[in-house]
């Protein structure tokens, strides 16, 4: 992974882990927040600039791929290079979520 992603998204916006997340599935902006909204109980939102901003700056960065045009809809996935940078945010939130626990990391 380019040194200059790792820094740009390691470790990631909530906002930017919440889309990235998201596009495991082939998804448009509008599906996205929804799914988002819904997982996390409307606890978090994401505005429309948000949204079209991150997604153009993860397709620009090569996180994403968009995928196809649908009834003027942008479609997008996650690539290989999002899915490395997805890993590295969840091992990154389970070691917060286990060490608030009191749990120590070996290794």
């Amino acid at each position: 992974m380019d040194e200059r992603i790792r820094r740009v998204y390691v470790p990631m916006t909530e906002t930017g882990f919440y889309i990235l997340f998201s596009l495991q599935e082939e998804m448009h902006g509008y599906n996205i927040g929804k799914y988002i909204s819904d997982i996390t109980g409307n606890q978090v939102s994401i505005s429309p600039g948000t949204m079209y901003g991150t997604l153009s700056k993860m397709e620009k960065d090569g996180l994403i791929d968009f995928i196809r045009n649908e009834d003027k809809r942008k479609f997008y996935k996650i690539n290989d290079l999002g899915r490395e940078v997805l890993n590295i945010e969840l091992k990154r939130i389970e070691r917060l979520y286990k060490n608030s626990k009191g749990e120590v990391i070996d290794g």
